[in-house]
């Protein structure tokens, strides 16, 4: 086999795409002429991928069953696959595991170093990226990779037709869902399946830490937050864009998760001619979401007295949607919480529409269809 740093100059000093690939594969079949088409194949990939992808992870990001590359600080790597983690045959060293890191966020204007060892960035196709090294990543340099699936998910590969046909009239009547769960239950996921279901027509304005959404509408518009720069300026947060939001005419506002003060925001947009809004949060029940949600907007820095803000989630939120990850690796809403109108003995109560699973009840407020 040819040299490695000799098919990189042949690929690099081509165009991307089928004319690179045929100059490498023409490369070693001059050098080796009686290999296998395979093996030629496989050797093309692999330079390939080296110079436009992520070297010996692209083929596991190529594979549409994989929504999760992990490597470990032992060079290990991990991949999920429908919804189970396992062990690779792969291994990498810390030098190329700090390369691939690089090779990401460089385009991005990021950095990570001893003095930044912390980084999320996106790959061009939309995948989350997490970085860690050291002096944080105790055992070597640490990667994770998050891809989303590029075809839509149904409702009713949440739950059964009669609880997808609860939360499908929940958008169509334009009520306010907040979408619950833990880490890598599925809420990106059922918060796209929610919005197929709106009014093609409509206009939708998405905010998210990170692109993830993939609305079919007609008239999405979609922003994405920004870290700050090398130089530590330039972060643009979730909060400014949703108020910047809120002066782009929005039929509807879909935040992909909310984390912190941007909670009041969004709380706010919901109550002041945004019905039917969404959004997504950690929790680990729909009344933990609740709670968590006040929270948040306690620390959004306003002199709001506790009451005031609990008043605020109870007219605001209207069906709490909780998911979570099976033991066989699926996700499923496990329960769907109407918020009641009103604060009860100083706390926001919910009622369940949902037993086992199974829907046993419709939610009694009135939808906020004009």
């Amino acid at each position: 086999m040819s040299s490695e740093p000799d098919l990189v100059e042949v690929a690099v000093a081509e165009p991307a795409g089928p004319q690179r690939r045929a100059a490498v594969a023409a490369a070693v079949r001059r050098r080796h002429p009686l290999l296998p088409d395979a093996t030629v194949q496989a050797e093309v990939d692999r330079v390939v991928w080296q110079i436009e992808g992520l070297g010996p992870l692209q083929p596991l990001l190529d594979d549409d069953a994989v929504t999760d590359v992990l490597v470990n600080g032992d060079g290990c790597v991990w991949v999920e696959r429908q919804g189970r983690l396992c062990r690779t045959d792969l291994h990498l060293d810390a030098a190329t595991v700090l390369l691939l890191i690089e090779r990401v966020v460089a385009p991005l204007g990021l950095r990570i170093d001893r003095s930044s060892p912390l980084v999320d960035a996106r790959l061009p196709g939309g995948a989350r990226v997490n970085a860690v090294v050291a002096p944080l990543a105790v055992d070597g340099p640490l990667l994770t990779i998050r891809r989303f699936g590029a075809d839509a998910v149904p409702l009713g590969a949440f739950a059964p037709p009669p609880v997808a046909a609860l939360l499908a009239a929940a958008v169509r009547e334009r009520r306010n869902i907040l979408v619950s769960g833990g880490t890598g239950s599925g809420k990106t996921t059922l918060l796209n399946a929610l919005a197929a279901e709106l009014p093609p027509a409509e206009r939708v304005v998405t905010v998210e830490d990170a692109a993830e959404l993939r609305l079919p509408g007609e008239h999405v518009v979609r922003l994405e937050a920004r870290p700050a720069n090398v130089d530590g300026v330039g972060a643009v947060a979730i909060r400014d864009l949703v108020r910047n939001a809120l002066r782009m005419r929005p039929d509807r506002i879909i935040v992909g998760e909310v984390r912190g003060p941007e909670a009041l925001d969004m709380l706010q947009a919901m109550n002041t001619g945004h019905e039917g809004s969404m959004s997504t949060c950690h929790a680990n029940s729909p009344v933990d979401a609740l709670r968590r949600l006040e929270t948040m907007v306690l620390l959004a820095g306003v002199a709001l007295p506790l009451v005031s803000v609990r008043d605020q989630v109870v007219s605001s939120i209207d069906l709490v949607v909780h998911v979570a990850r099976r033991p066989d690796g699926g996700r499923r809403v496990v329960a769907v919480a109407e918020v009641e109108p009103e604060v009860r003995r100083g706390r926001a109560v919910v009622r369940d529409l949902l037993l086992d699973g199974d829907r046993v009840g419709s939610p009694a407020r009135p939808g906020r269809t004009p």
